[in-house]
């Protein structure tokens, strides 16, 4: 992992990709995605089948899957793992509305489910959330059985519950562990960790949860991967390891080394290495490589890169036209080719707006005539002197965060050059991820960087990133508000993808244009390199539970 690794495996307090995937392992969500299949489904994974909905949208109907049970732990008599059942689903879900526990995850059920928000409100202003009391749109049938009731139909409903924030949660585990629960991780998934397995920053070991349930490798797959492989597990018991190491490695060229040398059986290619392995021109591994039965993968990413800014702070906030006028003037700055041809070879895709490519609501041709793109200079010091910059005269220096590592300094030292060509100064403050994230969360960072991954194939996830109630610790990082666009917002939640629908998208984008709370965008394609001993691994980035599918035959 290209990362310092989680903060925290508590499900209601991860929102990196990385927590999600070191989390996914452990815990598991009513629904998971489709292994193989591409765009996009869900399938039942504790559920018996897929939810029923109503004849007006608003119910939804729920069967568990019966014989799933939580991991053998001690928190449970006599360390037995006891089988998971209906209460344990709303249990988790009502962890979420708890910020006693530092629930950073509400933002995903908002405005949802009925008399949750009043509950939500309610419980938090009490002396002690009382995880008893009742929630009109939760309701109890038996031990595998429970209905929700929405407040609206909500069409990211679905999606949401694959997300590894509303993964299932044993009680038993969150008392007996309490502030440690995040190092001590206890679900259904198919692989155990305990505290001892955990080495911060360092590694991370998972063992096979010898009674996980009952799931079998999947047969319904796509064309291209009866050639690739990936089909000649159907119908086998999952997981196939019995053991996995997950190093944590900020730097990449010890990631490199490691794979060259075999010691890692994947790797993500860093941008530096892509010419060893790839041709630039076709985009296909070279010959020499193959002969060593490595696969290459490219995996074009639901991705939205981005310069962020808080728009709390006191000198980049606001929404006069003079603090517009300072935050259009740095976007169009920046050169965004420029950071693509330095650092990724040119492959990413630049684009205008947070919706990536292949996404409703995405630009055509990821252009937008009225987004502040840069570069374009001579604008951009019309708009600093319109801030009551001139030249940058008067403008504080300012703190610009962003995660260390990789080509991090890099980036952030063209960054800085492109500004100070206006005369803005950035000072660059690098830490680690988990440090960023925490500074961000909690308002503390002016500017910030870093990229959002989609949690689902629906641009409407992207666009909650500036939905104000989701201020942060929740997802909107930018602490934007704008009562047009939450309106908007409002409205975009109820609809089904349509056209409809996706107009409102192009108004809510033009709204970000204008008030500029981020600079950006661009999206990558990761390519993966794997070794001939790893099988069945199709890389991916939407979901991380995939480990389970994964095995190992033979030596490298």
């Amino acid at each position: 992992m290209r990362s310092d690794g989680p903060k925290s495996l508590d499900p209601i307090r991860g929102s990196t990709v990385y927590e999600n995937r070191c989390a996914s392992q452990v815990y598991e969500t009513l629904l998971q995605y489709k292994y193989l299949v591409r765009p996009f489904e869900l399938e039942p994974l504790l559920l018996e089948e897929m939810p029923v909905q109503s004849e007006d949208g608003l119910t939804w109907s729920f069967k568990l899957k019966q014989g799933v049970h939580f991991q053998d732990d001690p928190c449970f008599a006599g360390g037995m793992g006891r089988e998971l059942v209906a209460k344990d689903v709303i249990y988790s879900w009502k962890r979420m509305a708890d910020q006693k526990s530092d629930s950073k995850v509400w933002w995903i059920i908002k405005d949802t489910v009925e008399g949750f928000d009043e509950y939500h409100e309610q419980q938090n202003a009490a002396a002690t959330f009382d995880y008893e009391a009742d929630v009109g749109g939760l309701k109890i049938l038996d031990d595998y059985e429970f209905d929700v009731t929405l407040r609206k139909p909500v069409s990211r409903f679905l999606w949401t519950l694959a997300m590894f924030q509303t993964s299932i949660v044993p009680r038993e585990a969150v008392e007996k562990y309490g502030s440690k629960f995040g190092l001590h991780p206890v679900g259904t998934g198919p692989f155990v960790m305990k505290e001892e397995d955990w080495q911060k920053g360092v590694k991370l070991t998972y063992r096979r949860n010898p009674n996980y349930h009952e799931c079998v490798y999947p047969s319904e797959h796509m064309p291209e991967d009866v050639e690739a492989g990936f089909t000649e597990a159907a119908g086998q018991r999952l997981p196939f390891l019995d053991e996995i190491q997950v190093e944590f490695l900020q730097q990449d060229q010890p990631v490199w080394l490691k794979f060259e040398n075999g010691e890692l059986d994947y790797t993500q290619v860093p941008a530096e290495f892509y010419e060893q392995v790839f041709n630039k021109r076709t985009g296909k591994l070279l010959s020499a490589v193959r002969k060593q039965g490595i696969t290459g993968h490219a995996v074009p990413l639901m991705d939205f890169i981005f310069r962020g800014f808080n728009m709390e702070d006191e000198l980049l906030g606001g929404y006069t036209d003079k603090k517009r006028a300072l935050r259009q003037a740095m976007c169009l700055a920046l050169d965004w080719d420029e950071l693509n041809e330095a650092f990724y070879n040119g492959l990413n895709i630049v684009y205008d707006g947070p919706i990536p490519p292949g996404l409703a609501g995405h630009p055509e041709g990821g252009f937008s005539p009225d987004a502040y793109r840069g570069p374009d200079l001579a604008r951009a010091r019309e708009l600093l002197a319109k801030a009551g910059y001139p030249g940058g005269t008067g403008l504080p220096r300012i703190n610009f965060h962003m995660s260390k590592g990789r080509n991090s300094k890099g980036q952030s030292e063209l960054m800085a050059r492109q500004l100070k060509e206006i005369g803005v100064d950035v000072n660059v403050i690098l830490v680690d991820f988990s440090t960023l994230m925490q500074t961000v969360d909690n308002k503390n960072a002016p500017m910030f960087a870093f990229a959002w991954g989609s949690d689902y194939p629906d641009g409407e996830n992207n666009l909650a990133l500036f939905y104000g109630p989701n201020s942060a610790p929740g997802a909107n990082h930018f602490n934007y508000m704008n009562a047009e666009y939450d309106k908007l917002y409002q409205q975009i939640v109820q609809m089904q993808p349509s056209p409809e629908r996706t107009a409102i998208y192009a108004q809510m984008l033009d709204i970000l244009y204008n008030d500029c709370p981020y600079a950006g965008s661009m999206g990558r394609t990761r390519f993966y390199l794997v070794q001939p001993r790893m099988k069945y691994f199709k890389p991916v980035e939407t979901f991380e539970n995939w480990f389970k599918y994964v095995n190992v035959v033979g030596d490298n």
